[in-house]
Parts: C-alpha cells; structure tokens; sequence
C-alpha cells in the first residue's frame, strides 16, 4: 500500500512539474521576472524557456507521471516499469549534478539564486524522488487486482479469487 502512496505523491510532482512547464511554454515567467531571470535560476545559465524547449520536457515529465501513477496501481507491465526505472536514473543523475554543483565541482557562482534554489530545493527533492522511483521500479506491484477489492488469483492458494477481499 505505501508504494501505492509513494507512486501517487511521484506522480503528482512529476504532473505538477510538467504543468510548470507547460506555464512557461506560454510565455509567462512566474516566478521570476523575465526568461533570463527564470533561466539562471531554474538553470544556472541563460538559456531559452520558448515552447521548442519546456514543450518537450513537459511531455517527458507527464509520461514519466504516468507511468509511475499506472506501475504502482499494477497497471503497463513491463513497459511502466521500465519507464519509472528510466525516471528513477533521470532523477538520480540531476540529484547527483545539483551534489556537485554544490560542491563547486560545476560551476554555480554561491551568490546565485540558482545556487541556493540548488541546494536547498532541486538536490533534496530529485534525490527523494529518485529513491521513491527506484524502489517502485523495483518491486512489482502486490497490489494489483481483478475487480476493485478483489486481489488477482495466485497459483498457490486454493482460495478462488471471488472470496479473497482485500482489507
């Protein structure tokens, strides 16, 4: 059951960091003032935040949503689980690049709002949500069911799946 949750509240970060994106794909720079601001703060660099480039993330980000959300229902098989083990790695690496850009082994000038943004939010939050994926990745789903309240029939149990109701 904690799986179920830990998959809903991945899945819900994931969901909200694509609608963020898909924000910024409009224009808009909340919660910054202009793009270049956004940018070095999100970032660390100035670079575009035009549809070309959010529209794409915020596709990948809503995929990954998906398939953490279906993998710890039971739901995709293989294939969600393959995707939340990819997100899973996706994560990890960021995690990692926001260890060293604290560090100082990437370069992130201490004065930025990047650097702080870094350290005290996009590190903790990617690590934390790497973990959570990579263990959803790694254990399949017990709660899969048939029918809702009904657990999936097992080869070992003589039970028949009509009378085996999950608590």
């Amino acid at each position: 059951m904690r799986n179920k949750h830990a998959g809903t509240a991945l899945a819900g970060l994931l969901a909200a960091d694509s609608a963020l994106h898909l924000y910024w794909a409009t224009g808009a720079t909340w919660p910054a003032p202009d793009e270049r601001s956004l940018s070095l703060a999100v970032l660390g660099l100035d670079t575009s935040f035009g549809p070309p480039v959010v529209l794409p993330l915020a596709a990948v980000l809503l995929t990954g949503a998906s398939a953490v959300l279906a993998h710890t229902r039971g739901r995709g098989g293989r294939v969600t689980r393959a995707v939340t083990g990819a997100v899973a790695a996706g994560l990890a690496v960021r995690g990692l690049a926001g260890l060293g850009w604290a560090a100082g082994l990437l370069d992130s000038p201490p004065d930025s709002a990047f650097y702080l943004l870094n350290l005290v939010l996009y590190t903790p939050v990617c690590l934390a949500a790497a973990w959570a994926a990579a263990h959803a990745a790694a254990h399949r789903n017990s709660d899969q069911t048939t029918f809702p309240g009904v657990r999936a029939s097992t080869p070992q149990s003589s039970q028949s799946a009509a009378t085996r109701v999950s608590p």
